[in-house]
């Protein structure tokens, strides 16, 4: 076993460094001007150009247990968009331009095929975001990810001018809400679709084919996280609050941008909920108010303005609707439904 004692007990350094030569290859075609060197030194080295008085602003997500969803469907290339997307849209909420961005895959064996997959993914939406993937860690874990189990994780970082901050601070009684719609559950609320169609013992419901879906289950499931940033971007100058529909749906995420005593009313007949959103609600019993806590329900992204912008908005974004408005209600619930 000479030479072959670390292999033996679940580590192979030869998959490794090839997985790291296909991931390398993907990420070269996100590079901007703003890389400093090449992949593989210890450190990744970025210069940020282009602000007066930046501040930087970062996040980190993973993607779930959509990460199932993508194995038992032989779809690692959408998981790696969604890693990408979903941690843009976080920091796109203060109006942060993403700069760049790095993974983490931990695995209990390294899959190099499986491993570019997910690369080209992740260089797919950073290239369409204009943000670098510079660099990251794949571990090979075994003992802790059993079988075929892998996570997914990723860090960006983004900048914008100080005096162009967006945090909602400035969202006032009377502002108009609009929704962008989703692409889909987005990365949330994929351990509720697992109980309800009770895939972790059967994968069969995947299959299925659903008239009102237009596809199989897990068609619609695996649809990647939409990125907002090149969309909403040339809007930023009518926009007062952004907030981001992921886990928590709406009851969670907008009262994050609210100042106190102001409450988000939605009129949820403003616009149709996406048929797999109802598909779920049916098929597990869930109640309205949860399915509002649980998913984005066709909403990816709320936006706050100022009444009387927001048919500029929607000239900026077509896709845009008018789903609320922002009231004074004290201490009563900052999320209404109606």
């Amino acid at each position: 076993m000479r030479g072959e004692a670390y292999k033996a007990a679940g580590v192979d350094r030869d998959a490794a460094a090839r997985a790291k030569k296909l991931i390398a290859r993907h990420a070269r075609t996100t590079f901007t001007s703003g890389v400093v060197g090449d992949i593989g030194f210890f450190g990744s080295l970025f210069q940020v150009k282009g602000f007066q008085d930046p501040v930087l602003v970062s996040h980190t997500d993973g993607v779930g247990t959509k990460l199932k969803i993508a194995h038992w469907m032989d779809s690692y290339e959408t998981v790696g968009m969604d890693v990408v997307n979903h941690c843009i849209n976080d920091i796109f909420t203060c109006a942060a331009r993403p700069l760049f961005f790095l993974d983490y895959i931990g695995t209990g064996k390294v899959v190099p095929e499986r491993v570019e997959r997910l690369a080209a993914g992740m260089a797919q939406a950073c290239r369409e975001a204009g943000c670098a993937l510079i660099g990251g860690e794949t571990a090979e874990l075994p003992g802790l990810y059993q079988g075929d189990d892998f996570d997914l994780v990723g860090f960006v970082v983004g900048a914008v001018e100080r005096n162009k901050i967006i945090d909602g601070s400035a969202i006032q009684e009377g502002d108009v809400l609009l929704g962008i719609p989703s692409s889909g559950l987005h990365t949330n609320g994929y351990s509720l679709v697992r109980r309800v169609f009770h895939l972790d013992t059967d994968q069969r419901p995947l299959r299925k084919h659903y008239a009102d879906l237009g596809c199989t289950l897990g068609e619609a499931l695996i649809a990647p996280h939409r990125c907002y940033y090149p969309l909403l971007e040339p809007a930023l100058p009518y926009i007062k609050g952004m907030a981001h529909i992921t886990g928590g749906g709406f009851l969670e995420n907008v009262p994050r941008i609210l100042p106190k005593g102001l409450s988000a009313r939605f009129h949820t007949g403003a616009w149709e909920v996406p048929p797999i959103f109802r598909l779920i609600q049916q098929a597990g019993d869930v109640g309205e108010r949860e399915m509002f806590r649980v998913f984005n329900m066709g909403i990816g992204m709320v936006v706050a303005c100022e009444p009387g912008k927001e048919t500029t908005g929607q000239a900026q974004v077509p896709e845009a609707r008018v789903i609320g408005e922002i009231i004074a209600t004290g201490d009563q619930d900052s999320v209404i439904l109606v």
